[in-house]
């Protein structure tokens, strides 16, 4: 995994999240390949769905990536939460390597998630029921 410094051929840096998950990218010279994890997408990713939902941005910005690596680190949540996670982190700092406004306007045009995440979490469980808001429910009266 590549270094947090913004030394040593690191082209850009970015992070984001998705409920419990949490993903950095870093853009380095490359050969255009996106490595998660230590491994390529199509390893991480076998489910076709969730690779077609990380795979987005790269696909907008294909003009841009055929010279960079990006090279990703996830962890926390769910496969779902993951691949959002990921999904934001290439596209912020595919925006942040290329400077584009053009770039940026495209993502906010096509999908908004892109670049600005869903703040949404999952509301924790109270007493008195068996979830959040559920209570049980009395058998007299």
């Amino acid at each position: 995994m590549p270094s947090r410094s913004k030394g040593d051929g690191v082209l850009a840096l970015a992070s984001s999240r998705r409920k419990t998950a949490r993903a950095m990218a870093v853009v380095r010279k490359g050969s255009g390949r996106l490595y998660i994890n230590g491994f390529p997408v199509e390893v991480f990713a076998p489910n076709e769905f969730v690779r077609m939902k990380i795979l987005e941005p790269l696909w907008l910005a294909k003009d841009y990536t055929s010279d960079i690596d990006i090279y990703v680190r996830v962890m926390g949540g769910g496969f779902m939460a993951q691949a959002d996670a990921i999904r934001m982190a290439v596209g912020r700092a595919l925006v942040e390597y290329t400077g584009s406004e053009h770039l940026k306007e495209l993502f906010k045009e096509y999908d908004r998630t892109i670049l600005k995440g869903d703040p949404r979490q999952t509301e924790p469980k109270k007493y008195g029921g068996r979830s959040a808001r559920a209570r049980f429910q009395k058998s007299y009266r």
